[in-house]
């Protein structure tokens, strides 16, 4: 699939793609949630993800932070709306954390958003409450 120019103003325009250097923070918050769910399985908490998580992104020494605060610029006011990054990876990806059984369209739109609001290329959806991690995780762009 190719990555097209969102903003609907003339021909659509295909994006740059993610940098490396990305890709490679995303491979590696990939790699730890794995690791998680292996050790875990489906069934339980959002918050008992989001903490093993962490834990294996610190022992990765992976630079991130979590529960990050981000304001909505609103006819040039920065309003402190309640919204919250899950995790952002080394200030690169934005990762949004599920324990679900049905993803929804919504989740996907709100990573989107997250994107849009913070000027960065890419997110990762990761829901937990999949017997195949694999069928848990989608890229967006």
């Amino acid at each position: 699939m190719r990555e097209t120019n969102r903003s609907g103003r003339g021909a659509r325009e295909p994006f740059a793609p993610v940098p490396t250097e990305t890709e490679k923070v995303a491979t590696a918050v990939v790699n730890a949630a794995f690791k998680v769910h292996s050790a875990l399985g489906p069934g339980l908490l959002e918050s008992v993800y989001e903490a093993c998580l962490c834990h294996e992104l610190r022992r990765g020494e992976l630079p991130f932070r979590s529960q990050v605060a981000l304001p909505v610029c609103y006819q040039g006011i920065r309003i402190d709306a309640g919204l919250r990054l899950d995790i952002l990876a080394d200030e690169q990806v934005i990762v949004e954390l599920k324990a679900v059984e049905e993803m929804r369209k919504l989740y996907d739109a709100q990573l989107l958003t997250y994107l849009k609001l913070t000027g960065l290329r890419l997110g990762l959806l990761i829901n937990f409450s999949v017997p195949l991690f694999k069928e848990g995780i989608r890229r967006i762009v």
